[in-house]
């Protein structure tokens, strides 16, 4: 289990926004099951705006550390895209400890299907929806919007028929590269500046002979795991269009990071956009303000100029 001093710690990673009790603008549904996998249910909430909704969807990644829980789902996150229209759904994925950053990735492929398979029921437009989140929650997101999967066309689970691909990216502070994590050739996959992350990265694989679990040590194949789930080595012209938020200061994640990035995304020609905010670390006073920023980056590339 995470102790009492590392769990405070990651649960800091992620966007700290003051709690909101619901309003009466909108709706809550708790616990919706997107999918299951070793007999646990993985659930998301959905708030909705009861009137004048926009007919898009934002999906927040409920993340900090690769830690999620239902603890952590924040009705005040979802208050200024609500206000704008939005339906809000806030993801928990499968937690470190416990699971590795491929398996949450898995997560968040099931969790995007599941909202498109179920978008008239939530009266959003499948091929307009968003995805957000902070530092693990923001890698979560850039993941997302650019190493996203086709469907299935020939899948028993009509979920699974659905591509995993999201439309606009808006994120917070996203580590992106753990090959060249701060400098070139800097290693990051549990080591250095997130040696105190180990969990994530405990990389493994079942033996079928022996039908156990295995560590990789493999150093080669564990920086080819490490490529695989950074960010910057799956941008193309088709990636989503990505705003990131990155402070200057920020001995964590540092903001080279989302430099790489945003360097990537023009070479390609897709837009994207990097704020930087001066003096900041990972985190700052006031952060949910910045929120609206987020927001006005998802009206540019999720509403029809009519709706704007």
């Amino acid at each position: 289990m995470l102790t009492r001093s590392l769990l405070a710690t990651v649960l800091a990673l992620g966007l700290a926004t003051p709690a909101l009790a619901q309003d009466a603008t909108s709706t809550r549904t708790e616990d919706v099951i997107y999918g299951r996998k070793f007999g646990t249910a993985l659930t998301l909430d959905v708030f909705a705006p009861k009137e004048k909704g926009n007919g898009r969807g934002i999906i927040w990644c409920v993340s900090g550390g690769w830690f999620s829980s239902h603890a952590g789902v924040n009705a005040g996150l979802a208050k200024p895209f609500l206000d704008r229209g939005y339906t809000v759904f806030e993801v928990v994925h499968g937690s470190q400890p416990k699971f590795t950053i491929p398996e949450v990735l898995e997560d968040m492929h099931r969790a995007v299907r599941f909202i498109k398979a179920n978008a008239k029921k939530y009266n959003i437009d499948p091929d307009k929806i968003g995805i957000a989140g902070g530092s693990a929650g923001g890698h979560l997101s850039l993941m997302q919007g650019n190493a996203f999967k086709a469907g299935d066309p020939k899948a028993k689970d009509p979920v699974d028929r659905e591509s995993s691909r999201v439309a606009a990216i808006a994120c917070f502070y996203p580590p992106t590269d753990f090959l060249n994590y701060g400098k070139e050739g800097e290693i990051a996959i549990g080591v250095g500046t997130l040696s105190g992350f180990k969990a994530p990265f405990d990389f493994h694989e079942m033996n079928l002979e022996t039908r156990t679990f295995v560590p990789i040590t493999d150093e080669k194949r564990r920086l080819d795991i490490g490529k695989q789930i950074s960010p910057v080595y799956h941008i193309t012209k088709d990636s989503a269009p990505a705003l990131i938020i990155h402070g200057d200061a920020d001995k964590l994640v540092p903001i080279q990071q989302a430099e790489l990035v945003v360097a990537k995304y023009k070479e390609v020609g897709v837009p994207a956009e990097l704020v930087v905010k001066k003096g900041a670390a990972h985190g700052w006073p006031g952060q949910e303000k910045d929120l609206v920023s987020l927001a006005d980056w998802f009206d540019k590339h999720l509403l029809d100029k009519d709706k704007k």
